[in-house]
């Protein structure tokens, strides 16, 4: 069986040929987690290209998908596969694909993914953890796993046939907390991290093993490497780590991934973002532009990483943007054409609201860890925002929280009936009186982050979403109603007098707020040139960063943020 789906640009509209965009997190239908609370969840993903597909694996779904290119995703649900696991590894392993989660299920192997036939290699003796299958280009097979607040990560050689282990495994990477300050939590001073989510690439003949810490729950939850010439290692940390990193913004989370080429041969990141309310696995899907820079240094583009985004496939420039040509992300924000958010903190109404908790200011302060919720499952219940002057409109993202699922009306326990989903209509306005519609969804779908990419730009100051139909006899609620665009006016004005104190693994920051900011950038990395890792900060102009290296020499600058765009800070420091 084989159910269509359009992930990231939530609907198969036509749109813009030379600029499709997506947002992440990744409009896939989450499958429904039990028991516990009810929750949606999806982690640990993988992306393969094979037979000129994009094949995306996660944790704990009814299936998996493939795209051609990256956008569109067809789900299809496989017989033979141990679903139920966590950690999936896919790999290519003698020209068939092979899959393996954690425990002790097995490998299983198909030649027809489309299919969803899969048959069983053999029982894996040892068991595994977040384990990760690589085939070396000389065709050797190693195992990379573990996934431990205690044991190190290890490796060992099977065979490529039978995928038993040819040797002992060899323990290679543990946790640092003393130099590496990204592997703790601040939240929980002390405690011991999480090594796990290794992922294996070789990158102009030398071998690459991310790994993620400090924990799948955290929003600092993010991806290190080291970096080896030989598959088995030694194996060398590397100073740039994290080199996946987003703990702030809508979703925050950017660990446990997978690094991958495109047809072009561009590199992207697959990654795990965090919610983690309702359970510290409620998690989703989000997908960054990535590089590999020409000393070998990877990076990935977490810049506004929730923002709109170019699709892979992009050839040529858009509006002044760069193209996805040769390396997409090589400098942060690339991969954005310019559309900035228009409803961060602004007036709102609602039809009802559940309770306090529940205010209708929750679907606007760009946390997707609050929630704004209807008193009532009934139809026609309503959002309505003020964005306070005409503005032009390019995209619209609908995220949906879900508030009160029934579990006993989802099928099995864990996914929605056959046609449920949701519906809704979204309406624009220039004085309040006369209405547009600007999103039409009349018909049932199961989309949890339904984004659309306007078929042509919208002059509007207000906006409102009708709820149709709610699945699983929920409420309407909305994480985040979350509208991108422009507006004229002028970018803020330069962020100054950047102070920073730094002691190890910390540095403080301040710097004078500055005319025109809603929120500010902290930008910062091993070189003036390379400041790959950031911050986004909405309250204040300060800043605590606990997830330096203790070896390495940074450098930092302060971006600053409205509605008409990024004025970049000054000489990094």
């Amino acid at each position: 069986m084989i159910r269509r789906l359009c992930a990231a640009a939530a609907t198969c509209a036509t749109l813009h040929a030379s600029a499709q965009t997506f947002c992440n997190p990744l409009n896939l239908p989450y499958h429904f987690q039990a028991p516990g609370p009810v929750r949606r969840e999806a982690a640990d993903p993988v992306i393969v290209l094979y037979q000129d597909k994009y094949w995306l694996f996660a944790s704990k779904q009814i299936g998996y998908w493939w795209s051609d290119d990256l956008l569109n995703w067809h789900q299809v649900l496989p017989t033979g596969l141990p679903l139920s696991e966590y950690a999936p590894s896919i790999t290519v392993v003698n020209g068939r694909l092979v899959y393996m989660s954690s425990g002790n299920k097995g490998a299983f192997t198909t030649a027809d993914p489309v299919a969803g036939r899969w048959t069983p290699i053999g029982p894996y003796k040892p068991g595994a953890a977040d384990p990760e299958l690589f085939q070396d280009t000389d065709g050797k097979v190693y195992l990379y796993d573990g996934c431990s607040d205690k044991t190190p990560l290890r490796v060992t050689r099977l065979d490529p046939v039978t995928l038993q282990p040819l040797g002992e495994f060899r323990n290679v990477i543990a946790y640092d907390t003393l130099h590496h300050g990204w592997e703790n939590e601040p939240s929980a001073p002390g405690r011991a991290p999480w090594i796990e989510g290794s992922w294996m690439n070789k990158l102009n003949g030398r071998y690459y093993w991310q790994y993620s810490a400090p924990g799948t729950q955290y929003a600092s939850y993010a991806d290190g490497v080291y970096v080896s010439d030989h598959p088995e290692g030694p194996f060398v940390y590397q100073p740039y780590s994290p080199f996946s990193f987003k703990p702030t913004g809508f979703i925050a989370g950017a660990g446990h991934s997978s690094t991958f080429a495109d047809k072009t041969g561009n590199f992207w990141h697959i990654s795990t973002g965090t919610i983690s309310v309702r359970h510290m696995f409620e998690r989703r899907l989000v997908l960054f532009p990535a590089a590999v820079l020409p000393d070998g240094q990877l990076m990935v583009d977490t810049y506004l990483g929730d923002y709109p985004q170019w699709a892979p496939g992009r050839d040529t420039p858009v509006d002044g943007a760069p193209a996805n040509g040769g390396s997409p992300g090589a400098a942060e924000g690339d991969n954005h054409p310019r559309w900035m958010l228009l409803s961060y903190k602004k007036p709102a109404t609602s039809s009802s609201t559940l309770n306090d908790t529940f205010a209708v200011s929750n679907a606007f302060d760009e946390n997707i860890r609050t929630w704004w919720s209807a008193a009532t499952p009934r139809p026609n219940e309503w959002v309505e925002v003020d964005l306070q002057k005409t503005c032009t409109v390019n995209a619209i993202q609908v995220n949906f929280a879900d508030q009160g699922i029934d579990a006993d009306s989802l099928a099995g326990g864990d996914v929605l009936q056959p046609g449920d989903g949701y519906a809704y209509i979204i309406e624009g306005s220039r004085d309040h009186r006369k209405w547009a519609p600007l999103v039409s969804r009349r018909t049932n779908r199961d989309t949890p982050h339904d984004y659309t990419q306007l078929g042509a730009p919208a002059p509007v100051r207000y906006i409102r979403i009708t709820s149709l139909h709610n699945p699983a006899g929920s409420l309407f609620s909305l994480y985040d109603l979350r509208v991108f665009g422009n507006v004229a006016g002028p970018a803020p004005a330069r962020v100054r007098n950047l102070t920073v104190n730094r002691d190890g693994r910390n540095a403080h920051l301040e710097w004078e707020p500055t005319d025109g900011a809603q929120f500010y950038i902290v930008r910062y990395g091993i070189k003036p040139d390379r400041l790959y890792g950031n911050y986004q900060v909405y309250d204040g102009h300060s800043l605590d960063i606990h997830a330096l290296n203790t070896e390495t020499p940074y450098y930092f600058t302060v971006d600053a943020v409205n509605e008409a765009g990024v004025t970049k800070g000054v000489r990094p420091q």
